[in-house]
């Protein structure tokens, strides 16, 4: 993957100099407010935007995939939901912009609570590597943050922002608060050498991974997923954790945040050793604990993300539902017939709506 190129001319430079002075001008609004005062009018202006008419095919689409991940809602339950996922993003920028000024030594136990997750920190304070994994749901900088502040330094994946010296900013203010950050386009160098050290790497590993990708069951269809998790998983023996920070709505006080660290699963080697296909097991169990994270607290997802944009090669072929992939989702002990025939049905449906609109991706 390549990496987005830097403006070099001095022109460019300027340009950029000025759009970081503008962007950090506008991050002390939330602090002048106050963090209950800029949250509240964040979710707003984030419904107000959500239900304009500008953003009408956005949520749409969105409506639709909720249509597929949860068929029970009503389309007026979609509706509402996909408007509170842009309250929810609305607030999550406020949160973010403040998030390295609360989340301090003394101050982050008044922001985040930690669930009862003494097996989880078992792992993590064993000596020897390991991979936690969260996705975009709840706020997925608390987790990070809170678990440096607990003496457990991570060297999180992140992709570089385009503008440099807003990059650079936060990379300083991660660095402070104990985030080591690893450059998305050079993680498969950088990985290794943490995990091989025994270190912790953090990854939010929900989004669309492209063709590529391993393709797992999420939310009822075949969704593609990053490989790497697995494969360093099993390269270095490391188990994998999965967890996230969910907003609970409890305040300790008043301008706190309120979240809970909350962990789902713990995938150990010893649990991947026996299966078939190592690497198709550990990708598609932490799809589905990010799935059962999400469905916990939906409105705290970004819906309005195209999670299932890159399909199957057999969808983009037009090709029948091979043979291979269907004995592998069988072979997965949480699905039973009835949901392994769903995910193949779903797919022909994919498939024939590709081929109906003449392209290889979804919306």
């Amino acid at each position: 993957m390549a990496r987005p190129a830097r403006p070099e001319s001095v022109a460019g430079k300027l340009r950029e100099q000025a759009a970081y002075h503008a962007i950090r001008a506008g991050l002390l609004l939330p602090q002048m407010a106050g963090l209950d005062v800029a949250s509240g009018v964040a979710r707003t202006l984030g419904r107000a935007f959500g239900a304009s008419p500008i953003n009408s095919k956005r949520v749409t689409r969105a409506m639709e995939r909720l249509e597929v991940a949860m068929p029970e809602l009503s389309e007026p339950e979609r509706r509402d939901l996909v408007l509170t996922s842009y309250e929810h993003l609305a607030t999550l920028a406020v949160e973010l912009s403040l998030s390295s000024r609360l989340l301090t030594e003394e101050g982050w136990i008044r922001h985040a609570e930690v669930a009862p997750i003494a097996g989880y920190l078992r792992a993590m304070l064993d000596k020897g590597p390991v991979i936690l994994v969260t996705g975009h749901c709840g706020n997925w900088e608390v987790v990070g943050y809170t678990l440096g502040m607990l003496g457990f330094p991570l060297a999180a994946v992140y992709r570089p922002l385009d503008l440099e010296p807003m990059d650079n900013w936060v990379r300083q203010a991660r660095a402070r608060r104990g985030l080591r950050l690893i450059d998305k386009f050079e993680a498969m160098r950088q990985m290794p050498e943490v995990l091989g050290n025994g270190g912790l790497v953090a990854i939010v590993a929900d989004q669309n991974a492209g063709d590529r990708g391993l393709h797992v069951p999420f939310f009822n269809r075949l969704a593609s997923t990053y490989k790497s998790v697995g494969l360093m998983a099993m390269e270095y023996n490391a188990p994998v954790l999965v967890g996230q920070a969910v907003r609970t709505g409890r305040q300790v006080e008043p301008g706190t945040m309120g979240y809970r660290i909350e962990m789902e699963d713990r995938i150990h080697p010893e649990d991947w050793a026996d299966q078939p296909d190592p690497l198709f097991y550990i990708t598609a169990r932490y799809r589905l604990a990010i799935e059962r994270m999400i469905r916990r607290a939906p409105e705290q997802y970004l819906w309005m993300h195209r999670i299932w944009k890159s399909r199957p090669r057999h969808e983009r072929l037009d090709q029948p539902f091979p043979r291979g992939l269907r004995e592998k989702l069988a072979s997965l002990p949480w699905l039973d017939e009835t949901s392994v025939q769903g995910l193949v049905e779903r797919s022909d449906q994919d498939r024939a709506w590709l081929r109906e609109h003449q392209t290889d991706r979804l919306q």
